[in-house]
């Protein structure tokens, strides 16, 4: 009886050591980089508007980063992990897919557009924001429409696809404009700031967290027709599926508590440091939508609804 036991006992110790093996193989890609490293990279941007901005010294700030903060915190009990090492990399809308495809970032956490050319480098989580492109001027400026622009100086920022879709869009074909570059968001409003710029076309987020983040917010104003129509979400590596089921189950879960939208309201309808202004840009009904039926659809699904 007691070799019975015994041996029933030693089975039973096996047999929890092959589920514990076999829970720890089940982990791959990015958890388990996490998981065994105990750290992971956050793609931040130093200039992304409302969605991701740096406060000097390191600091990043905005919807997108403490969104994605939310997120490892949920992915840190996930993995049972005591204490999880948070690294900052800034990227740029040039280098930001490379930095991810390599496995130098591992969640990008800033502005990019979700469409079908970058699903062929990259993965997506839910769509977290619908923006509209537009433009920014100053006040007094008498521009209030692409048509307009004909003449004028265009600021954008390299490796953005804006000005793009304002020239292939049915109004800005027929306009003949210069174009000038930034090497990021805040270099681009700089351009329209020092009056070397016209117009800043960009996404409205981007235009609406300079200007509220600028020295006289009220000398600029966001206008002109939606020139397009964007899903933007965060970033990480393609064919990871296990990394985005854990990143969209703590999405999902927050846009169904309300917890997402309360996010919102502090980084889109309250004084945001460091200025503290208020961006003041309302929940559009896009993505309002987007919240009540979560998704991950690409831009050219949007477009068709537009």
């Amino acid at each position: 009886m007691t070799k019975i036991v015994l041996l029933a006992a030693l089975i039973a110790v096996a047999s929890a050591g092959a589920a514990t093996s076999a829970g720890a193989q089940e982990l791959t890609g990015t958890l388990k980089k996490i998981k065994d490293t105990g750290k992971v990279t956050m793609g931040v941007r130093d200039s992304s508007g409302v969605l991701s901005y740096t406060l000097g010294n390191g600091t990043y700030a905005g919807f997108h980063v403490n969104l994605c903060q939310n997120i490892l915190a949920d992915i840190q009990k996930k993995l049972k992990l005591q204490k999880l090492d948070v690294e900052y990399m800034s990227v740029t809308s040039a280098n930001r897919i490379p930095l991810v495809e390599n496995g130098t970032v591992d969640i990008e956490c800033g502005s990019t557009t979700n469409n079908l050319s970058r699903q062929k480098q990259v993965g997506f989580a839910l769509t977290t924001y619908v923006t509209e492109v537009r433009m920014a001027v100053k006040v007094g400026s008498r521009l209030h429409s692409v048509a307009q622009l004909d003449g004028k100086t265009v600021a954008t920022t390299t490796g953005t696809t804006s000005v793009q879709t304002l020239r292939k869009s049915e109004r800005g074909q027929s306009v003949n404009f210069k174009e000038v570059f930034g090497k990021d968001h805040a270099d681009s409003f700089l351009l329209l700031e020092s009056g070397r710029a016209d117009a800043f076309v960009m996404d409205d987020y981007i235009l609406a967290g300079n200007i509220a983040n600028s020295k006289n917010p009220k000398d600029f104003d966001i206008v002109g027709e939606p020139l397009s129509v964007e899903p933007i979400a965060i970033m990480f590596r393609k064919d990871d599926a296990p990394f985005k089921a854990a990143v969209d189950e703590s999405i999902r879960a927050s846009m169904k508590s309300g917890a997402f939208t309360k996010l919102y309201t502090k980084w889109f309808q309250s004084p945001i440091p460091p200025r503290n202004n208020n961006p003041d840009v309302p929940m559009s009904d896009r993505l309002k939508d987007a919240i009540a039926n979560p998704n991950d659809k690409p831009m050219e699904e949007y477009l068709k609804k537009s």
